[in-house]
């Protein structure tokens, strides 16, 4: 068989297969539009938080405005106790609670520093760190103003007393997220899983898929031609496919929602080579242990969410389990998540980023060597099952 045969003959293998398209075409394009969806206002506001006001006096009053006047959060109930408010927030009816301590005039006015109280629905983090981030702006703010105030009762110039009634200034400049939303924080290396995952699938369906009609209609092609050749073949067609893929969620869909881009495409090629090749080469080898081709989906899809949890940027990498680390390092989704976010959102150069890339290289070198040794070990035993005499 030529090589212009075999590049055919797996061009349609992959073509005519529609669980292919779908998964391969339907799946990243629809990924690519309904996955981020859910968080395109970047970040949770007007988050509702119950109010325990045990002073109400006219400044406990005030904070209340203050408090409600934050983007992030919005008071629409109010305790009469703590109790009641913890309630609220067990039941979901309330994300969080703000607690205004008696007395708490009378300790402005003495000096002395009141204790106020809050907290919230930690079930979710984001939307916790909003609640919080709410609440600590408005009391902040009152006691910017009560401290300013009182450095003007002491003799102080207006002026001077409202820059200096701290000693630390705050000056917070986000570098790799500058929207500090979760659209930049988790879609870029969620979009990798997506084209490692897609991929994976693809590539692994081919194979199962022959192993189906090998024993239902006999060899085919995949059965006389060199493995060396296939497999070669293979690869390069899937690598082919997803090369404009993969620019598409790097280019036009990361431009669609704003995601920030530091990489040139040289980079991003160079780094994008060893991740396809190596991912395709790991769904040969997956095509050749299964039986049936939906164990593919069945399989990728169950190692999606710990695949998410191991490559380091939802779960802190000293927080997982030493044998988890060393497991995800044996797939190309961990060094190239941590290899595209570098590059591509923290502007890494690509020699900082170099030791993924060699892992991503070694991963396809072991791959293929793998997938190379399984067709022939195949073959060999379709070869022998085929020699068998028929008894009656």
């Amino acid at each position: 068989m030529s090589w212009r045969q075999l590049f055919l003959s797996e061009l349609k293998a992959v073509f005519t297969n529609p669980a292919i398209i779908f998964t391969v075409f339907g799946g990243v394009l629809m990924y690519s539009l309904i996955y981020p969806l859910p968080y395109s206002n970047q970040l949770p506001r007007e988050q509702q938080i119950a109010v325990v006001n045990l002073d109400n006096s006219a400044v406990s009053r005030a904070l209340i405005r203050m408090v409600d006047a934050t983007p992030q959060v919005a008071v629409t109930k109010t305790a009469a106790s703590i109790e009641e408010a913890k309630h609220w927030i067990q039941t979901q009816e309330v994300k969080g609670m703000l607690v205004i301590p008696e007395h708490f005039y009378r300790d402005l006015l003495l000096g002395t520093s009141p204790t106020v109280s809050f907290a919230g629905d930690a079930a979710l983090f984001l939307v916790y760190g909003t609640v919080v981030e709410g609440l600590a702006t408005a009391t902040g703010t009152l006691s910017a103003e009560a401290k300013v105030a009182r450095m003007v009762m002491e003799g102080d110039n207006l002026s001077l007393a409202s820059q200096q009634y701290t000693s630390l200034k705050l000056n917070m400049r986000p570098v790799f997220n500058p929207t500090m939303g979760y659209i930049n924080y988790v879609v870029p290396a969620v979009f990798v899983l997506i084209l490692h995952q897609t991929l994976l699938i693809g590539s692994a369906l081919v194979g199962a898929a022959q192993n189906e009609m090998h024993r239902s209609a006999g060899p085919g092609y995949w059965h006389t031609c060199s493995p060396w050749r296939m497999i070669f073949t293979r690869i390069c067609l899937f690598t082919v496919i997803y090369l404009p893929l993969t620019a598409y969620y790097f280019g036009l869909s990361f431009e669609d929602y704003g995601i920030s881009r530091q990489a040139s495409i040289g980079d991003m090629l160079m780094l994008t080579l060893p991740f396809l090749i190596s991912v395709t080469a790991l769904g040969i080898v997956l095509g050749e242990l299964i039986p049936r081709k939906e164990l593919a989906t069945v399989i990728v899809l169950l190692s999606s969410l710990p695949l998410v949890f191991s490559a380091g940027f939802v779960w802190p990498v000293s927080a997982l389990p030493a044998p988890v680390y060393w497991l995800a390092q044996w797939v190309p989704s961990t060094p190239a998540i941590n290899g595209f976010l570098r590059l591509n959102q923290m502007g890494a150069s690509f020699s900082q980023i170099s030791a993924w890339w060699f892992q991503l290289w070694g991963l396809a070198v072991l791959y293929s060597l793998a997938a190379l040794g399984l067709v022939f070990r195949n073959r060999r035993r379709r070869e022998r099952l085929s020699e068998v005499p028929l008894t009656v």
